[in-house]
């Protein structure tokens, strides 16, 4: 009996470390390519705000950062930098800054989603049509399926 309660713990126990890294790997082996680093430095040229992603946030930790220049256009927000990788990430523009999921959850329906993060070494995404940027001061990527903070930076 007691041996069979070790091989059920045991196998239990390899079965969610190997969930927890498929969980945390899939999303690396599953990503596009990056867009190159001049073409995201010409699409970042004009902007018409500019912030930073850092790692020293409230909400982040060591899988959930981002680092690098977030600028952002009259037509796309271009991130230059690196991000945790992680699954179902989404870039929003918020009313306000929040630095961690009980802010974000707080402003979660007054926020704009812009699109789905699929790369973590450099991301442009189009804003939609009829997003006014200035309703907005920060850009935030948020983990729908975790419901985990990523990171964010006030742009104005």
């Amino acid at each position: 009996m007691l041996r069979l309660a070790i091989l059920l713990s045991t196998h239990a126990a390899a079965v969610a470390v190997g969930f927890a890294l498929g969980v945390y790997f899939l999303p690396i082996l599953t990503a596009p390519k990056s867009p190159d680093a001049a073409v995201l430095q010409q699409n970042a040229q004009g902007a018409l705000f500019t912030a930073e992603f850092t790692r020293d946030l409230r909400g982040s930790d060591f899988l959930h950062w981002g680092e690098g220049t977030v600028s952002i256009t009259d037509t796309q927000i271009v991130h230059q930098g690196a991000l945790a990788p992680g699954p179902d990430y989404m870039l929003y523009l918020a009313p306000e800054f929040v630095e961690d999921e009980d802010g974000f959850w707080a402003v979660k329906d007054s926020s704009q989603k812009i699109g789905p993060v699929k790369t973590f070494d450099g991301v442009m995404l189009d804003i939609p049509q009829g997003v006014d940027v200035t309703q907005f001061n920060t850009v935030l990527v948020w983990c729908e399926a975790f419901g985990e903070f990523i990171t964010a930076a006030k742009y104005r």
